[in-house]
């Protein structure tokens, strides 16, 4: 299957370093890349200049304005005509064939919407926990760690899902998502676990967020910051349990992350919280 990834940088020159190399060293020849720089300041754009001829490279889009990532995204996604389209971020590194295993997948399994790759360490993922909870499912000759919501770089959708359901709204994925998972769709990420660094986790060795000085030079370039309301590390570590609870304990339906049943599912949960012990 054909497939057309997006990746978007802007200013961190230094993840995208790692995250583009760890994007052409793959062998794979099955997917063309567009580079999309959303009007970096800090070299970015002429380190991309020199480092951009890799054949599989089809366009370097240089924007006059940050646009932001998913703007930039519909506009590429929408002119695209190939089976497949992927985001990548310039701040996670991937494991090579990655696309070759996602592609295999959709190919097998008609109405798999977004599947995505692992975008925190293995040691975070809580297998007794995801099978509990019923998330690990069996399609074909495949298995997928079924979620409502993936993370926003490393995954693959059908060109002709995103038609059906885009172009996406707002400033992140996760109601794009919603919305397919919703319509019966199967999102979710590749079991066996597929690996992406996220050079902005914590546990990362290459993060540049390692304390509340540096998180708040980076809220107006990271996009996770901004998402979340992070504001030092303390938050930053809380988000990041919170998501991690969603994957691995959270049930997969995507109507319990929705409307009224979303709220019913928090309130139990606060009130779990609050009667444990030492709270």
């Amino acid at each position: 299957m054909t497939i057309d990834l997006v990746f978007i940088t802007y200013n961190r020159l230094e993840y995208t370093k790692l995250a583009l190399a760890s994007v052409l060293a793959d062998p794979e020849e099955n997917f063309s890349l567009t580079i999309w720089d959303n009007a970096s300041t800090d070299g970015t754009v002429e380190y991309l200049k020199n480092n951009t001829s890799d054949n599989r490279i089809v366009d370097v889009i240089f924007s006059k304005e940050n646009i932001g990532q998913i703007e930039a995204v519909n506009q590429i996604w929408s002119k695209s005509k190939t089976d497949l389209l992927g985001k990548l971020d310039n701040d996670c590194i991937v494991t090579p064939g990655w696309t070759r295993k996602l592609s295999e997948a959709h190919k097998d399994i008609h109405n798999l919407g977004v599947v995505a790759c692992w975008h925190f360490p293995k040691e975070d993922f809580n297998e007794n926990a995801v099978k509990k909870a019923g998330k690990l499912q069996q399609f074909n000759r495949h298995q997928i760690m079924r979620h409502p919501w993936t993370c926003g770089t490393g995954f693959l959708v059908k060109r002709e899902t995103y038609e059906r359901f885009g172009p996406i709204q707002g400033n992140v994925t996760t109601n794009f998502w919603l919305k397919i998972a919703s319509s019966g769709y199967i999102n979710g990420f590749y079991y066996p676990l597929i690996c992406q660094e996220h050079m902005d986790d914590p546990k990362s060795s290459h993060s540049i967020l390692k304390d509340d000085e540096s998180i708040g030079r980076m809220q107006n370039i990271t996009s996770c910051l901004r998402e979340h309301n992070v504001k030092n590390m303390q938050d930053r570590w809380r988000i990041r349990e919170t998501i991690l609870d969603h994957l691995n304990n959270g049930p997969w339906e995507a109507k319990y992350y929705m409307g009224w049943r979303r709220k019913v599912r928090l309130a139990k949960k606060l009130i779990l919280n609050i009667s444990k012990p030492g709270h």
